[in-house]
């Protein structure tokens, strides 16, 4: 039987991943995985993390599942961090999934409960693993304009005109901040702009929040999920604790499907526990556990909101840097684009062979559509990112 099985093509991060352990060059420096690293090219656990998993082994006392939405306290103060008070409690079903991924792919599977012929619109680019994700359930997508190559930051116009062929019974899919992998984002009167057209049009929207308090700050980076979750009738959210709480390898997350008629809360609540349970039953509640520690203790969430804020400012500051230090090289500011992106990464708009150059010459690894991860600089090396990509020709 397995003969018949045909070879996938590679993920092509993953593939870049591997080259990079296997280049022999001492200074090589890795901008392509989607990781956090601090100046010293570390993934540091957070104080705070580290504190609640030391307090959580004094007073753990069992390892039995939890329910099959997870733990009822960690869906509630992960709404509480996404949505405020922008909607009632009993209008959000929720339910703890293996990280971020994990609820995007579930919320696919609610879309294609409800509605087997649903269009997903995807921006163009967007998350790889969206598409692949996508694909594999051989549901159908649609991608739409987002990124303007001349300007890098979004082709608003084009954006709504295709967006106007979304319908009842479509999903329009958005990052709710610090998009992947552009950097470049709506701001909250474009965001207005779109919640009125889907209105008008009557899809649903699907945010996907993988970088809270990564952009503009926690409460700055939820408000277009606020503004939407609190203006359609329904959205569905995936939100991931990767990032901001640093537990990438505990894959914690939750999706949420929020209704405007909180009666469909039992329905809602009981169709993501369901696909729970025909995916992996129980999700994974180490993370979970410890996340909720951190958010419902005053000292650990003040610390936690600190650190994180740090590492926002410190990715802010290597952005200024970079830009500066290219409009210096080049005499040009075309490269102003990089201080106003937020988030992890920006598109540099860089071609193939030009993202080849700097591996192969200068042994800088980007991800080949000209993603750049700015956690992955520091700054000593952003002078040497610049000074290649005026080489390159970039």
């Amino acid at each position: 039987m397995f003969e018949t099985l045909k070879e996938q093509p590679a993920d092509k991060i993953l593939a870049l991943m591997q080259t990079f352990r296997e280049d022999p060059r001492d200074g090589k420096i890795d901008l392509g995985v989607g990781v956090y690293k601090d100046a010293s090219g570390n993934t540091p656990i957070m104080r705070a993390i580290k504190s609640a998993e030391k307090q959580l082994w004094e007073v753990e006392s069992t390892k039995a599942y939890t329910g099959l939405a997870g733990d009822p306290a960690f869906g509630d103060a992960m709404i509480a961090m996404v949505l405020g008070n922008a909607v009632p409690r009993g209008n959000v079903a929720a339910v703890a999934t293996p990280g971020g991924t994990g609820a995007v792919r579930q919320g696919f599977d609610m879309v294609r409960m409800a509605n087997p012929d649903a269009k997903v619109f995807v921006s163009d680019p967007t998350w790889p693993n969206h598409l692949s994700i996508l694909k594999h359930m051989g549901m159908t997508m649609v991608p739409y304009r987002y990124f303007d190559a001349d300007t890098r930051g979004v082709d608003f116009d084009g954006m709504m005109a295709d967006l106007a062929a979304a319908g009842p019974g479509d999903i329009v899919l958005v990052h709710g901040c610090c998009h992947n992998p552009t950097g470049a984002n709506l701001n909250m009167t474009e965001w207005t702009a779109l919640v009125e057209l889907l209105l008008k049009t009557g899809a649903t929207p699907m945010v996907d929040l993988a970088y809270q308090g990564f952009g503009d700050g926690l409460e700055e980076d939820a408000a277009a999920t606020r503004l939407i979750a609190s203006s359609v009738p329904e959205t569905i959210i995936a939100a991931s604790c990767s990032k901001n709480f640093g537990i990438y390898r505990e894959r914690t997350g939750l999706l949420m499907a929020v209704s405007s008629d909180p009666s469909a809360h039992g329905l809602n609540q009981g169709t993501l526990a369901y696909l729970n349970r025909q995916n992996y039953s129980f999700p994974p509640d180490h993370g979970a556990r410890v996340v909720t520690m951190v958010l419902n203790d005053d000292a650990l969430r003040a610390d936690w909101a600190a650190e994180l804020e740090d590492m926002r400012n410190g990715m802010l500051a290597i952005r200024e840097q970079l830009a500066s230090e290219l409009q210096r090289l080049s005499g040009s500011d075309r490269f102003g684009f990089i201080a106003q992106h937020r988030g992890m990464f920006s598109r540099l708009g860089a071609t193939p062979e030009q993202v080849t150059k700097l591996r192969d010459a200068h042994a800088i690894y980007l991800v080949g559509d000209s993603r750049l991860n700015i956690a992955g600089l520091n700054k000593e090396t952003v002078p040497i990112l610049a000074k290649a990509m005026i080489e390159v020709g970039i």
